[in-house]
């Protein structure tokens, strides 16, 4: 399968659009049946890029951007064996993840779906973060698990999305704060993709208020637990994402000058939890 993948993508535009018009349905089965392969080469650094490149390319006709959406949406791929923790299974769900972000980025443009399905991907999409439990970032030998930067990758292109319900906001908020509660303390830079979910929901115009709301329940989870459990270690690294992520938030509303109600009470939670 390597050989195969590092043929095509030595080869120029118009040999693969040749490619593409002879072999495009045994070769997208082959790329889907290998899009979480736990070997980093194989689906990251070749599979994942030749993705990319026939998208960028518009080498994929509609009908067959329009499959891949409706495939990877469903229990084989995004929610393939989902709530494991430890499993190579986190590698496909976590790149479907990220191809269907890449799919949805396209059909904001093309509007290769149809509004039904549309709405259907955007739905399962928008429940992926809350389900996801093995947060794992870089695997070894294996690569990229990364499922928590993906899926903040899927909820953005979501949100950006023309078919975009503000009914899926609350579902992507609680997935957003579930995402510090899995024991395990972020340190690939998920809080920057994460705090874009904020930012985007701004740009949808997403009331502010709503979301300062969900601020302050993100640290009344916090303050609730350490009440009735205490301090155990998961509280500590329930801790450190939250601050994390409010601190990147912060920047993040800071340098894009808006929303500076939202930005000084995150201020204020920062300010308060660093004492504690």
């Amino acid at each position: 399968m390597k050989a195969a993948f590092i043929e095509l993508l030595n080869k120029n535009i118009l040999e693969r659009q040749l490619y593409m018009e002879e072999h495009a349905e045994s070769l997208i089965e082959n790329m889907i049946n290998h899009i979480g392969y736990p070997e980093d080469e194989l689906r990251d650094k070749l599979n994942y890029r030749l993705f990319i490149e026939l998208l960028a390319d518009q080498l994929f006709t509609k009908e067959q951007m329009m499959r891949l959406a409706l495939t990877l949406k469903g229990d084989s791929y995004l929610f393939h064996t989902i709530g494991e923790r430890e499993s190579d299974n986190v590698f496909t769900r976590s790149f479907s993840a990220l191809w269907l972000s890449n799919l949805l980025n396209v059909d904001s443009q093309l509007r290769f779906l149809k509004e039904e399905d549309a709405v259907s991907v955007l739905e399962a999409g928008s429940r992926y973060l809350a389900k996801e439990k093995d947060v794992r970032g870089f695997v070894g030998e294996k690569g990229w698990a990364h499922a928590v930067a993906h899926g903040a990758d899927l909820s953005s292109a979501i949100i950006s999305h023309p078919s975009f319900n503000v009914r899926f906001a609350p579902i992507i908020l609680q997935g957003v704060k579930e995402s510090f509660w899995n024991g395990v303390v972020f340190v690939d830079d998920e809080d920057e993709r994460l705090a874009i979910i904020v930012e985007k929901l701004l740009q949808k115009d997403f009331p502010e208020e709503i979301l300062i709301e969900w601020i302050e329940q993100v640290f009344d989870k916090l303050q609730f637990y350490v009440m009735e459990v205490g301090y155990t270690p998961l509280y500590f690294t329930a801790r450190t994402n939250t601050l994390q992520f409010m601190k990147t938030l912060y920047f993040t509303l800071k340098f894009s000058q808006k929303s500076p109600e939202m930005m000084g009470i995150v201020s204020l939670f920062i300010a308060k939890w660093m004492k504690q």
